[in-house]
């Protein structure tokens, strides 16, 4: 919607707009398709998995999903000259990324993934446990996935006695142990086959019953039999339990003796593989906090055992070791930590270099840093005598840490953005805050601690005299290079055309947490960069560009050509683009309608509207028109030219490669009018286009030949629905290595697109042609090239790109971010090697469309967002309307947010801490080495540089710092921010809430007692503590916005009976869910004056919302209520509610009677109000209560009219369009960061297919896992009027053969199925 729009929907009530929207269909189906990918990325693990000798990652996206990344890096020159003499032409820039190689869907839920090498191999298998009860083995040789071995073993489900939950490999290859959270550990040989395939044997069993498992390893001792370290404790038997707990009521101590004290145990399992059995070896107790494990090389490499994680400590432990040998250190610790709290390590891992030197990462839930060094016996190098703990950075709180080979660390974060660094140094200085084993040793030996409880005195306590204490500041020793944006987590969306300039709308959504929070706008299209603007002295009619064919600069452009009405601008490129004159040679007191560099250096072809001129080495020929007539439309490649007169005669022109000059073949009457034509590219190898295209005025295109002897000859024709403006006959690979097919792209007058096929032997056009609607204004086509492959730019209302993804042999349209062009073209220079020039208005752009990094071409929609930094985690936003008048009306948006276990930003700059982090760093090379990595060393002159650094260092060096934690529960920041869409969100007005309260909802409010004055509602809570839930107060604070976009505070109302969850405009009143009781309240002088009320509730009111005399109330854990407000007796009346205990997260009102829900289990679901329950609502309140409320059909129950599990929990939807235009959908976001939506079938015949295509793909589409689609989506309960979207565009990805097969059986042809996906994608976007 426009902000016109949106103002006036602002202005108007929710009942009011519901009231007009259309009832939903009885029989309602949805089809589930994926916007945006789920961000959020569970695990990783780096290898060589699709190719050997490079190394990847492999990200454990959620939602079922794993992607291999490479990491690429590109040297761009600043200068190509080959100048010796140019200081700056040995300056070089390194750009890093991480390119998606392949993408794998399993829907299933991945629960644990680990890679292997046989023996022998080069590359990396994959191992998945998933919650299929079957574990996977797959290839992904080549960047395709292949299952080798999916043996079943358990029942489907996350259980905690089905194994999936952890896996450990052995080093070596020969084996792997998959385990259950508790009793159940199975382990699996690997070998080969006489074929050299690898085989997996039956499962060993390793199961030890009333056993929790921690976390699994493999570890490295060599060649020996394979080890596997488990970290467990065992807890008692019902019958142990309750003899202690009577020996210790009879000895009448009930705090010691009653609480048995279960100790958590690091155990080694060894497999026999002679004896073909595995066998618990050894255990040890660890430290009670320990939580996990990262082995150590072992066999010659280094000492085997593992390093314990836990809380303040990290410890070795190896076989052999006892309690007075106990090797362990503290961590260091923050100065402004609080003694009492400790540090938990989370993460772990160790990175082999160079001469069997090695070292090991570990962070804390902080996000601190440390680099773990292990001292070796200079005599024996298996035996360990200490250890070192020294802060390397401060990073994001991480869910894994990868380092590579080339001196890169990868930090998929828990939340917000993952990241990439650079190794600037690892071996750190003396000036480092550096924890030894040895200082935790005599504080040991110090404190007369018996060895027998030595984990008594390695407490939290002691931690705080132990370790050393820093500050951390921005990065020191490593560099971000890279990010890869995530959304996870989203807790909010909006969707709405809310800047006020574009067509579109934008998708705002609310994510991250803690100091890393924002809110994104996101726009569906690729970024932009524009690099160049230049003002012309008239509004353009097209734009060219010229290559240049000389040697040294081939594949470049010579020229720009810009055509007026009466004249033609030629700019010259260079190291600047300058105009050029009469030295061009070029007719320039005419405009310009095709023009072209010929092959074999035989000059320029120019067509105007009098005739064609080639231009060689200076000297210029004419071919004149015949008579009066006039060239209309004209199209040149580098060795033809084809013109069209008025009337519809074409002049076919062909390069004479002896003469160089341009000789007319032939003239055909087509027997209609011209609007456009083109000649299509000369593939390499070829001397000519073999066929054209012509678009004439009688809604038809036709192809003709412009083989020998048959120029011009038609060769088929199409029929269109509205007059063409512009085609292109363009090369594309469609499939991965095969050969290229002949696209036909036709821009309409309509403002919508056509793609076609054309028969490269025979020219016939496809008979399935793909539609789609760009604009309001006639599309323009051009072609130019993004990542060295063939694209078409489509310029209506804005700018599009389509190109085709070799990968799934679909072909991906996406729009520009960017203002609206006019004319546009490639463009390529020295330094521009894919660029597009255009025009826009009266100036002329030079763009570059950022492709790296953006989902341009692949399996995601290409979404690019602009970010918007928060201060604590967004809880919920709301649009309202600013300013008194009608005229000065404006939006701006309100966002609540706030952090548990988090100071205020005035108790934090009171405490003296530094969210920037800022200090200096140091310099590069001061000490230690880089990585071990192959790359020249440079050398850097201490001339004091450093300290002067760009912006652009200084953002590398940037890094998120959590605020000093609380000493005790119930400490909260929150603060209230106002936002302005119309100008990219920038921030208005900010109000920090003090005394530990809390904003978790916020509304828009109009009072008829105010004069619909929009005001802004927000929910806050003071004190609240979790677990048990619990606070000491809760208000709701009215606001009303003044000019120049600030908070003006009205009043603060206490309100009691519980928290503020959820508040909502109900009749000119401010409707609130308190707790578990609903409350109408009407606007006062001094504060909100309570109207009527709804106890009894089921737990307690999280979402509301409310359209005409109805209430739809949320609640945490019992769904849906549908409440009805009685003005009569100024009641409020429940009408309904639902049968299903559904733990609700959030709700979009559909109609009257219909709502969208989902819960934290991942489900979404359509609630329906039965017919006439309105009017069998009974009152169960007054004098009735007595005997109406113990009916068990005094409340009427809600319809289930869809059920859909989406594997990710939904955490906001809104009805609303992606396209201007458009109908509506239910688009919804997860806390993972995917972004979906449900789209209503609008036709039986819609309906049947895709529940064909659905049924056929269930058996027919890959299943990494063994997991069954339709289980799957049916997790919680039986999926019901909803079409797994995503499952059915698998159908691109089947062989040809597969595909042939499906569409059989729909009785449809392979392309009808894909035209048929691609057309509801795009009408979506």
């Amino acid at each position: 919607m426009t902000s016109a729009d949106a103002a006036a929907a602002a202005a108007s009530s929710t009942d009011t707009n519901t009231k007009s929207a259309k009832n939903i269909s009885p029989d309602l189906k949805l089809l589930d398709l994926t916007l945006k990918n789920a961000s959020a990325i569970q695990d990783s693990i780096m290898g060589e998995f699709t190719a050997p000798g490079v190394q990847e990652i492999l990200l454990v996206r959620a939602g079922g999903a794993f992607e291999v990344h490479r990491i690429e890096s590109s040297d761009t020159s600043n200068s190509n000259n080959n100048d010796d003499n140019d200081d700056n032409s040995d300056e070089e820039e390194t750009r890093i990324w991480l390119k998606m190689i392949m993408r794998v869907e399993t829907r299933s839920v991945i629960r644990s993934m680990e890679n292997v090498r046989l023996g022998g191999e080069k590359r990396d298998l994959v191992i998945i446990g998933s919650d299929s009860g079957n574990v996977s083995v797959m290839d992904l040789e080549g960047g395709i996935s292949k299952v080798l071995h999916c043996p079943a073993f358990g029942k489907t489900g996350c259980r905690r006695g089905t194994p999936g939950q952890y896996l450990a490999r052995d080093p070596k290859g020969r084996a792997f142990m998959i385990s259950a959270i508790e009793k159940r550990k199975l382990v699996y040989v690997l070998n080969r086959d006489a074929t050299g395939r690898p085989t997996i044997a039956s499962p060993l069993e390793a199961h030890r019953s009333r056993t929790i498992v921690l976390d699994t390893v493999g570890v490295d001792n060599g060649y020996d039999n394979p080890i596997f370290a488990s970290l467990e404790y065992q807890y008692p038997d019902e019958e142990d339990f309750l003899d202690n707990m009577n020996m210790g009521m009879g000895m009448g101590n009930d705090n010691d003796s009653t609480k048995m004290k279960i100790q958590k145990e690091v155990a080694y399992y060894e497999l026999d593989l002679g004896l073909n059995h595995v066998s618990r070896r050894w255990a040890t107790p660890a430290h009670p906090s320990a939580c996990c494990m990262t082995p150590l090389h072992g066999g010659v490499e280094g000492p085997s055992g593992v390093l314990v994680g836990g809380e303040d400590y990290i410890e070795y432990v190896h076989e052999g070791s006892t309690s007075a040998s106990k090797i362990i250190c503290a961590i260091p610790r923050r100065e402004l930590h609080p003694p009492n709290k400790g540090i938990l390590i989370t993460k772990m891992t160790v990175h082999k270099q160079k001469k069997s030197k090695f070292f090991a990462l570990a962070q804390s839930e902080l996000g601190d840093v440390y680099k773990v060094s292990i001292f070796l016996d200079p005599n024996d190098k298996t035996q360990v005598t200490g250890m070192s703990i020294s802060l390397l950075d401060t990073l994001p709180v991480a869910n894994a840490l990868n380092v590579s080979k080339l001196g890169m660390l990868f930090v998929p974060a828990e939340f917000g953005d993952h990241l990439l660094y650079q190794f600037e140094r690892i071996d750190l200085g003396e000036d480092v805050p550096t924890c030894t084993s040895e200082q935790s040793l005599e504080g040991f030996k110090a404190s007369g601690v018996s060895s027998d409880d030595v984990y008594g005195y390695f407490n939290t306590a002691n931690a705080g005299k132990l370790a050393c204490k820093f500050v951390p500041t921005v990065l020191q020793n490593l560099r971000r290079v890279y990010t890869m944006e995530s959304l996870a987590p989203t807790t909010g969306v909006l969707v709405g055309e809310l800047a006020g300039n574009e067509v579109s709308p934008q998708i705002y959504t609310l994510n991250g947490r803690g100091p890393r929070s924002s809110l994104r706008i996101l726009r569906h299209g690729a970024a932009v960069t524009e690099l160049a603007v230049s003002d012309l002295p008239g509004v353009p009619g097209a734009v060219y560009t010229i290559r240049d064919n000389s040697q040294d600069k081939k594949g470049v452009d010579k020229y720009i050509v810009v055509s007026f009405a009466d004249a033609t601008l030629v700019l010259s490129i260079g190291d600047t683009v300058e105009e050029v004159g009469k030295e061009s040679a070029f007719l320039t007191q005419a405009p310009t309608l095709a023009c072209a560099a010929l092959a074999n250096d035989c000059g320029i072809v120019q067509v105007h509207p009098a005739g064609v001129r080639l231009i060689t080495k200076g000297t210029t020929k004419q071919w004149d028109c015949p008579g009066l007539k006039r060239i209309e439309c004209a199209s040149a490649n580098e060795s033809q030219v084809i013109i069209a007169l008025a009337g519809g005669a074409l002049i076919y022109f062909e390069l004479d490669p002896e003469s160089g000059n341009l000789a007319e073949k032939t003239t055909v009457d087509m027997g209609a009018d011209v609007s456009c034509l083109d000649v299509g590219t000369v593939q390499a190898g070829r001397s000519r286009s073999m066929f054209a295209a012509v678009g004439f005025r009688d809604q038809t295109v036709r192809i003709v030949s412009l083989e020998p002897k048959k120029n011009l000859v038609q060769r088929s024709s199409t029929a269109l629905r509205a007059r063409p403006h512009s085609v292109a006959l363009q090369y594309m690979p469609t499939t991965l290595g095969g050969s290229d097919d002949v696209i036909l792209t036709i821009g309409l007058d309509d403002g919508s697109s056509v793609r076609t096929g054309v028969d490269p032997i025979t020219g016939s056009i496809s008979t399935s042609p793909t539609g789609r609607f760009l604009g309001a204004r006639p599309v323009s086509v051009s072609r130019i090239s993004i990542d060295s492959s063939a694209a078409t730019l489509l310029l209506s209302s804005r700018p599009w790109i389509s190109r085709p993804d070799p990968k799934s042999g679909k072909h991906v349209m996406a729009p520009l971010s960017y203002a609206p062009l006019d004319h546009g073209c490639s463009f390529s220079s020295d330094a521009i090697k894919e660029g597009i020039v255009a025009t826009s208005g009266t100036t002329l752009r030079i763009l570059s469309v950022e492709s790296q990094g953006a989902s341009l071409g692949t399996e995601d929609e290409a979404f690019n967002s602009n970010r918007v930094e928060l201060r604590y985690t967004p809880r919920q936003m709301c649009l309202l309307a600013a300013g008194g008048q009608e005229g000065s009306r404006n939006l701006v948006l309100a966002v609540v947010e706030s952090d548990y276990n988090d100071y205020g930003m005035a108790q934090k700059n009171a405490m003296g801490f530094d969210p920037t982090g800022s200090g200096k760093k140091k310099k590069k090379g001061d000490d230690g080495d880089g990585m071990d990595i192959d790359s020249d060393d440079e050398e850097e002159n201490d001339n004091g540089e450093s300290d002067e650094e760009d912006e652009d260092e200084k953002a590398a060096r940037v890094t998120p710092i959590r605020g000093p934690v609380p000493d005790e529960p119930g400490h909260w920041g929150s603060s209230i921010c106002l936002l302005d869409p119309s100008n990219d969100c920038a921030t208005l007005d900010r109000i920090e809430l003090e005394q530990n309260e809390a904003a978790f909802c916020c509304a828009s409010v109009r009072f008829h007692s105010r004069g619909g004055e929009a005001l802004l509602a927000v929910g806050t809570v003071t004190g609240m503590k979790m677990h048990p839930l619990k606070h000491s107060t809760s208000h709701i604070i009215l606001y009303r916005v003044v000019s120049g976009g600030k908070l003006q505070l009205l009043h603060r109302t206490k309100v009691s009976d519980g928290p503020v969850l959820a508040l909502s405009h109900f009749q000119g009143r401010l409707l609130a869910g308190v707790g578990h009781t609903l409350r109408l309240y009407e606007m006062g002088k001094r504060q909100l004056l309570r109207k009527c009320e709804l106890r009894g509730l089921p737990t307690m009111i999280k979402t509301l919302q409310g359209a005409g005399d109805r209430a739809y109330v949320g609640d945490l854990m019992q769904s849906m209520q549908f409440v009805r407000y009685d003005p009569s007796g100024n009641k409020l009346i429940l009408v309904a509610r639902d049968r299903v205990p559904r733990p609700i997260t959030c709700q979009e009102l559909l109609d009257m009677n219909t709502v969208a829900v989902g819960d934290k289990f991942g489900n979404i679901s359509v609630l329906r109000l039965p017919r006439g329950a309105d009017a069998r609502a009974v009152d169960v309140s007054g004098t009735r209560a007595l005997w109406d409320s113990s009916r068990e059909d005094a409340t009427p129950r809600l319809e289930t009219l869809c059920n859909y599990h989406v594997g990710e929990v939904v955490t906001g939807m809104t009805r609303a369009s992606l396209v201007a235009g458009g109908s509506d959908s239910l688009i919804y976001v997860t806390v993972t960061g995917r972004i979906g939506a449900l789209v209503p079938f609008t036709s039986r015949e819609s309906v049947e297919f895709y529940t064909g295509l659905e049924g056929c793909l269930r058996t027919d589409a890959p299943r990494p896992t063994g997991r069954e689609p339709q289980a799957y989506r049916s997790y919680y309960a039986p999926i019901k009027h909803v079409i797994d979207g995503d499952l059915c565009e698998m159908y691109g990805k089947l062989s040809f053969e597969e595909q042939k097969k499906v569409a059989d059986k729909l009785e449809r042809n392979v392309a009808e199925v894909v035209k048929k996906l691609e057309d509801t994608r795009n009408a979506l976007l």
